[in-house]
C-alpha cells in the first residue's frame, strides 16, 4: 500500500481475456472496501455521491419548486403592473376580468411547458444522456431569465409569459431527467432515499420562493423582476458542479455500450474499485437488452410485462396531483383567518406550513428505506383521506366558533405531514424503479407528462369548483384519495432493496400469470 498522494487509474490493457485491468497505485485500505448493495443507509454513501446528488438535484428540482410558488405573493403587484402596461399601450382601461385572465395564463403556461418538457424527456435522455440533458437544459433557464427579468423594462407582460413557458419546459425535463439520473447512480439500499431528494429540494425551493417574495424582501413594485430572475442561481450552480460528475454508468453501458467508461464512472460514484458484482449485473442486463427491440410507446402499451408497471406509474403520478394538495394550499390562508389570524400572521402561518412540508420530506428520506415505498404511500393516502374528511366537516362549522377554526388549522398541518410522508416524494422516483434501462426513458416521459397534465387540469378546474361548492370541494378529493388508496394496496409492489433487474423480472412473471 502506498501513501496518501498516490492516485488510482483504470486502464484498458487491450481487454485481455475479456477483462478490464485495474491499476491501483497505492490505494488506502478504506478505499477498496466493497460496498454492500443492501444494508444500512450509510452503506455506499460517500462524499462523491453526495456531491453528484447535490449537483443534479439542486440545479434541477429547484427550478420546479421555485417557479411553482414565486408568483403567489406578488400576484396583486404584478396584476397592477399588467393593468398599467395594458392601459398605456391600448389607451383604454382593461377590465379586471381581462387582467385576471392574463395573470392566470401567466401562471398556467408553466404547466403547459412542463407537459412539453416531460413529453420529450425520453428523447433527450437517450440522445444527450442524463447528465448531458440536465446541463443542456440550463439554456432554457437562461432564455427564461432574460425574458422575465427584462419584462418590466420592456413594458411587456408577454415576456413573462414566454419566460414562464421556457422555464416550464425546463422543469418538465428536469422532472424526468433528474430522478432518472439519481436512480441510476444510487446503490440499491439508498435508491429511495436519494430519489426523495428531488421532492425535498422542491419543497425547500417553494419555501424559499414564499420567503423572498414577501413584501418586506423582493415582493415589491420595484424588485419583482429581480425575484423572477433569481432562478438563474441554481442553473449557475449546476453548470459549475455537474461537469465534475460522471455520466450515469447504466446509460454509458446499456445505451452506449461503453463498458470501460461505465466501470470508471461506477467506481467514482462508489468510492471504491470493488464494483465487479454491480458491473456483472449491468452487463447481464446489457446482454438481455440486445435480444429485444427498442421499447416504444406502443410496446409499453401492448407488452403486458411493461403495461402493468406503466399503469402503476401513471396512476401514482395522477394520484399525487389529485390528492388535493393544491386545494389545501389554496384554502390555507382562508383557514388561518378562520382561526383568528390577521392577513400578516396568515402569511407567516403559510410559511410555517411550508417549513413543516420540508421537515416531513426530510423524515420521509430516512423512512423510505426503512418502511418501504408501498407502506409510506398507504399511510400517506389513508391519513389524507381521514384528515380531509374531518377538515371538510370542520370547515362547514368553522364560522360558528374560533375553536373549530383552530381545529381546521391542525387538520391542514396534519394533511401536509401525511402528503410529505410518501405521496409527495415517492412517485418521482418510483417510475425509474419499475422499468429496466430499455423502457425507462419512454416510461418516464409518459409519467412526467401525465403528472404535469394533471397539475394543469387541477389548476384549471379547481377555482370554478371551489366557487360552486365552497369548502365541500374537498369531498371530491376524499373520494379520489380512497380510490387511490385501494389501487396502491392492490397493485403497487414493494420495491425496497430490490435491484432494477429484480423488479423487471417480477413484472415479467406477473405477465405470464
Amino acid at each position: 500500500m502506498g501513501k496518501g498522494g498516490d492516485k488510482t487509474e483504470i486502464v484498458d490493457n487491450g481487454l485481455l481475456d475479456g477483462k478490464i485491468t485495474i491499476q491501483a497505485n497505492g490505494l488506502k485500505d478504506k478505499d477498496v472496501e466493497s460496498v454492500s448493495t443492501k444494508g444500512n443507509l450509510s452503506d455506499g454513501f460517500n462524499g462523491r455521491l453526495a456531491f453528484a446528488i447535490a449537483a443534479s438535484a439542486l440545479g434541477s428540482s429547484f427550478q420546479h419548486g421555485y417557479n411553482t410558488g414565486v408568483l403567489n405573493n406578488p400576484a396583486k403587484i404584478i396584476e397592477q403592473w399588467i393593468n398599467a402596461t395594458k392601459t398605456e399601450r391600448d389607451t383604454v382601461i382593461p377590465s379586471q376580468e381581462n387582467i385576471t385572465l392574463i395573470f392566470s395564463f401567466m401562471v398556467a403556461i408553466f404547466c403547459v411547458g412542463g407537459m412539453i418538457g416531460g413529453a420529450i424527456t425520453g428523447f433527450v435522455a437517450e440522445r444527450f444522456g442524463r447528465k448531458g440533458g440536465l446541463l443542456l437544459n440550463n439554456i432554457l433557464v437562461l432564455l427564461a431569465v432574460i425574458c422575465m427579468s427584462s419584462s418590466k423594462a420592456a413594458a411587456s407582460y408577454e415576456l413573462i409569459i414566454l419566460g414562464r413557458f421556457f422555464i416550464g419546459i425546463n422543469s418538465g425535463l428536469n422532472a424526468g431527467l433528474a430522478p432518472m439520473y439519481l436512480a441510476e447512480i444510487s446503490p440499491v439500499n439508498l435508491r429511495g432515499a436519494v430519489g426523495t431528494v428531488y421532492q425535498l429540494v422542491i419543497t425547500i425551493s417553494i419555501l424559499i420562493a414564499q420567503v423572498v417574495s414577501l413584501r418586506s424582501i423582493l415582493g415589491t413594485e420595484s424588485h419583482w423582476p429581480i425575484l423572477l430572475g433569481l432562478t438563474i442561481i441554481p442553473a449557475i450552480f449546476q453548470m459549475v458542479t455537474l461537469p465534475f460528475c460522471p455520466e450515469s454508468p447504466k446509460y454509458l453501458l446499456l445505451s452506449r455500450g461503453r463498458d470501460l467508461e461505465a466501470q470508471k464512472a461506477l467506481s467514482w460514484f462508489r468510492g471504491t474499485l470493488a464494483v465487479h458484482d454491480e458491473m456483472d449485473g449491468m452487463r447481464a442486463e446489457y446482454d438481455a437488452m440486445k435480444l429485444v427491440p427498442k421499447v416504444t410507446v406502443r410496446e409499453l402499451i401492448t407488452n403486458n410485462a411493461l403495461r402493468i408497471p406503466l399503469i402503476i406509474s401513471l396512476t401514482v403520478m395522477v394520484a399525487q396531483q389529485l390528492s388535493g394538495i393544491n386545494a389545501v394550499m389554496f384554502f390555507s390562508t382562508q383557514i388561518f383567518k378562520m382561526a383568528g389570524l390577521n392577513d400578516a400572521n396568515s402569511t407567516y402561518a403559510t410559511l410555517g406550513m411550508g417549513g413543516i412540508n420540508v421537515c416531513m420530506t426530510v423524515v420521509s428520506l430516512f423512512l423510505v428505506e426503512k418502511a418501504g415505498r408501498k407502506t409510506l404511500l398507504l399511510i400517506g393516502f389513508a391519513g389524507m383521506a381521514i384528515d380531509t374528511a374531518l377538515l371538510t366537516i370542520s370547515m362547514a362549522f368553522a364560522g360558528q366558533s374560533q375553536a373549530i377554526g383552530i381545529l381546521c388549522v391542525i387538520f391542514v398541518l396534519v394533511y401536509v405531514i401525511m402528503f410529505a410522508t410518501g405521496p409527495g416524494s415517492i412517485p418521482w422516483f418510483l417510475v425509474s424503479e419499475l422499468f429496466n434501462q430499455a423502457a425507462r426513458p419512454t416510461a418516464s416521459a409518459l409519467a412526467v407528462c401525465i403528472n404535469w397534465t394533471a397539475n394543469f387540469l387541477v389548476g384549471l378546474a379547481f377555482l370554478p369548483l371551489a366557487q360552486i361548492m365552497g369548502a365541500y370541494v374537498f369531498i371530491i378529493f376524499v373520494i379520489l384519495q380512497c380510490l387511490f388508496l385501494l389501487f396502491i394496496y392492490k397493485k403497487v409492489p414493494e420495491t425496497k432493496n430490490k435491484s432494477l433487474e429484480e423488479i423487471s423480472a417480477m413484472f415479467r412473471q406477473q405477465s405470464y400469470q
